[in-house]
């Protein structure tokens, strides 16, 4: 039993990697999301995916909602998801094995509203910017790679990532490598061209005196290439030193990016280009950004907009 559900989850990636254009990240929450189903179905002495009923899909996201199954109660985004993964296994067992039940057709996801992006304003961006000592390397490092993602709306992964041999500091433009191993050019400005030029030739050598080169722009104490968690650490501890009142993490600086952009009149399909989003949809959501904003505006400072006492 346990043989037969495992190359039918082996299958089913398999179709998923030759029929969908979704990334290893993707791929891996199809995995986690249907093992736990098979689980269940194990637990219960389910030995068939024919005698699977809706009371049995009942039971499961609900003990799964509760935190009943996995230990933590899901929020709707991760029921969502889950139900989602569910629903595309029993499409392929359908369509691909010759399984004739659907017990999941008839689930809905619970309905929500997307959450807006958090971001940093204007000034909180140079506060944040400008608190680094630029006479400590390790400073230089940390500003400059804040600066490289804010200039680029970079993911940390790219941050991360980034290759000497990718950057042009005379034109001002860096290559990256985005999801999808997808490469685009996205130019920088000159402010950010002179804090690379000066992390090259203050900090990164200091780092890699006793290492051999490898080629990757930033790199820890030890020379090492940096990851993408000592990053996420880097903007926390810096947010905080900063004395800024929100959580700083790598995805706010680019969201940061995107929405400033927008703010000062850019083009919605260059910043689409520019972020290295597949489809326009994914960054509209900053539109709703700078409407959200707007009308919060509005409403405190336009004159009929406010409540008249009684």
């Amino acid at each position: 039993m346990a043989d037969s559900f495992e190359r039918s989850l082996d299958r089913f990636l398999d179709h998923i990697r030759l029929s969908r254009t979704g990334s290893a990240d993707t791929e891996n929450a199809y995995r986690r999301d249907v093992e736990r189903f098979l689980e269940y179905l194990r637990d219960n002495r389910i030995d068939s995916f024919e005698k699977v009923t809706k009371e049995d899909i009942s039971d499961y996201v609900m003990k799964l909602r509760s935190g009943e199954i996995g230990g933590v109660p899901l929020a709707n985004s991760s029921y969502a998801r889950n139900l989602s993964s569910l629903k595309s296994f029993y499409r392929y067992l359908n369509r691909s094995e010759g399984v004739q039940a659907n017990p999941v057709r008839m689930f809905r996801g619970t309905a929500s509203r997307r959450k807006l992006p958090e971001f940093l304003t204007f000034d909180q961006m140079e506060t944040l910017l400008d608190w680094f000592d630029l006479d400590d390397p390790a400073q230089i490092r940390d500003r400059c790679m804040i600066e490289v993602m804010y200039a680029c709306g970079l993911r940390v992964s790219e941050c991360a990532g980034l290759r000497l041999e990718k950057i042009n500091l005379k034109e001002h433009y860096l290559s990256v490598i985005g999801k999808e191993s997808k490469e685009r050019m996205v130019p920088f400005y000159p402010r950010c061209a002179q804090l690379i030029e000066l992390y090259l030739k203050e900090a990164r050598p200091v780092f890699m005196a006793d290492q051999e080169e490898h080629g990757y722009l930033f790199v820890n104490r030890r020379g090492r290439p940096i990851t993408s968690r000592s990053i996420q650490n880097l903007c926390e501890k810096s947010g905080e030193a900063a004395g800024l009142p929100v959580h700083v993490h790598p995805h706010m600086i680019r969201h940061s990016f995107a929405t400033h952009l927008l703010d000062n009149g850019a083009d919605l399909r260059i910043v689409q280009e520019l972020l290295g989003h597949e489809n326009l949809s994914t960054t509209q959501i900053y539109t709703h950004v700078t409407q959200d904003r707007l009308q919060k505006v509005v409403d405190l400072a336009h004159p009929h907009s406010r409540r008249h006492e009684g």
